[in-house]
């Protein structure tokens, strides 16, 4: 497996996300992760790669993470994979913020909706979708047992959680689900969050073994 990170800026504020490029080496399938802006730099890196773009993962509608969707596809294809509850996030304004960010609207349409426990495969490599809601009602997570890692988007990041004060967010559905669905994995499980760096499940566990034992 080859992964690329790439932090991609949204112009309008300097935001940076993380985006993310899994490629398979034996088939050159290709998924990329939260394609928040930069869409030319990410088809650079898949040009390079000689991938074959099969897949537009978004772990959540919102439009730091999907701002670079429409460009990409345009560029290189791929199918827009999404959450049920979150697809109307895709084009809703009032759920994906494009307005506060001065980011011109998306006009998104999702080519498939995902449920918790779907299975995605790219090339070899088999996903797991893992639903988490909270930082959105319909957060999602990609996990592969294989490579021992997880996307988490903006529900697990270093040391904290996704704040959950935007419109579907609920701070007991995060909690609930970092530590339900998320701390359960391997220690050694490393995690790709959607800002920040990279950490590991073992390292984020002590937080939520705490929180775990209050009464929300």
């Amino acid at each position: 497996m080859i992964l690329k990170r790439i932090q991609v800026t949204t112009p309008q504020v300097g935001l940076k996300t993380n985006s993310y490029i899994v490629c398979d080496e034996r088939t050159k399938e290709a998924m990329v992760v939260d394609p928040g802006g930069q869409p030319e730099k990410i088809a650079e890196v898949l040009d390079i790669l000689g991938a074959n773009l099969k897949y537009i993962f978004v772990t959540h509608c919102h439009a730091d993470h999907i701002g670079g969707i429409t460009e990409l596809k345009k560029l290189k294809g791929g199918k827009i994979l999404v959450s049920r509850d979150d697809a109307e996030g895709l084009f809703n304004e009032e759920i994906n913020l494009a307005y506060i960010i001065n980011m011109e609207k998306p006009e998104l349409e999702a080519d498939s909706r995902l449920d918790d426990e779907d299975l995605i495969h790219v090339g070899d490599i088999e996903f797991k979708v893992i639903a988490t809601p909270g930082h959105t009602k319909g957060g999602l997570c990609l996990y592969s047992e294989k490579e021992g890692m997880v996307f988490t988007g903006d529900t697990l990041f270093s040391g904290t959680w996704g704040r959950t004060d935007l419109p579907t967010g609920s701070f007991v559905d995060i909690i609930t689900s970092i530590t339900n669905k998320l701390m359960p994995l391997p220690d050694d499980t490393i995690v790709y969050p959607g800002h920040g760096k990279i950490t590991m499940i073992q390292d984020e566990r002590n937080i939520y073994l705490e929180l775990r034992e209050k009464d929300f």
